[in-house]
C-alpha cells in the first residue's frame, strides 16, 4: 500500500476487529498515514503488524465491561481517542423469519447492534471532552436493502445505522462526526468461502472501504456526518 505522508501522525485510531479481512487492510492504512493504531480482537498480537506504532488490545466487546476496559486502558497508555473505526460483525442467514431460531437472532444482535453500542457509548465521553473524534462503523447494504432468509442480520445492521445516525445528531455541535458505511460483499476469505463459486471481481476490495475511512477520519471528512454511505461498486 502506497505511503500516506503520515499525515495522521500523533492521532490514536481504535480499530475493532483489526485482524479481520476488512480489519487489516484498515489498520495498515492507518499505520501507513502515520497514526498510534490500537487494534482490538479476541486474539490479537502484536505480531499480527509487527509496526512500532500498533498496539494490540485483546477483547471481547460484544460485552459492556469489555468494550469500557479497551477505552481506558488505551486512554491509560495514550491519554486520547481521536478515531473509532468499527469493523466488528457477523453474518448468519438462510432461514426464513417464521423458522429462525433464537441463538441465531441473539448472535446477529450481539455482533453487529451490542458491539456497535458498547464501543461508541465508551468513546464517546472522551471525545466529548477533547471536543473532537471520528467515528466509523462498517454496516451493510443489507441494512436498506433487506433480502430473504437474512432477518437477523439485515435487522441488526438497520439498526446499527440508525445507532450510528443518532450518535451524529447528538454530537453534531461537540466536534464529533459519525458515520456508516454500506458494502455490498466484501472481498475477504472468510467471504470467499461462504460463496466459493461467485464472480470475486464483482466484490469490493477492503483496501477501497479502508481509503474511505481514512478519508472520513481525516479533516477533510469532516463536513460529513450522519451518513450512511454505499459503497457497492459493479453489485449496484
Amino acid at each position: 500500500m502506497a505511503s500516506n505522508g503520515g499525515f495522521m501522525t500523533g492521532k490514536v485510531v481504535l480499530v475493532t476487529g483489526a485482524t479481520g479481512g476488512l480489519g487489516t487492510a484498515v489498520t495498515k492504512v492507518f499505520l501507513d498515514a502515520g497514526a498510534i493504531t490500537v487494534g482490538v480482537a479476541p486474539h490479537v498480537r502484536a505480531s499480527d503488524f509487527n509496526h512500532p506504532a500498533f498496539k494490540p488490545v485483546p477483547a471481547d466487546i460484544t460485552m459492556a465491561q469489555g468494550a469500557q476496559d479497551v477505552v481506558e486502558e488505551v486512554l491509560r497508555h495514550l491519554g486520547h481517542i481521536d478515531v473509532l473505526a468499527h469493523l466488528v460483525g457477523g453474518f448468519a442467514g438462510g432461514q426464513p423469519v417464521d423458522k429462525m431460531d433464537d441463538q441465531t437472532w441473539k448472535r446477529m444482535m450481539s455482533l453487529n447492534l451490542d458491539a456497535a453500542f458498547f464501543m461508541t457509548r465508551a468513546v464517546l465521553a472522551p471525545m466529548q471532552r477533547a471536543g473532537s473524534g471520528r467515528i466509523i462503523a462498517i454496516a451493510s447494504r443489507a441494512a436498506l436493502d433487506p433480502g430473504a432468509n437474512v432477518g437477523a442480520y439485515s435487522a441488526s445492521k438497520a439498526a446499527m445505522v440508525s445507532l450510528i445516525q443518532t450518535i451524529a445528531i447528538e454530537n453534531k455541535n461537540r466536534g464529533i462526526t459519525a458515520n456508516s458505511i454500506l458494502p455490498a460483499t466484501i472481498d475477504t476469505p472468510a467471504n470467499r468461502k461462504l460463496d466459493p463459486g461467485a464472480d470475486y471481481s464483482q466484490w469490493i476490495r477492503p483496501e477501497a472501504i479502508a481509503s474511505m475511512i481514512l478519508w472520513l477520519a481525516t479533516d477533510a471528512g469532516a463536513v460529513v456526518t450522519g451518513a450512511a454511505i454505499p459503497m457497492y461498486g459493479a453489485q449496484l
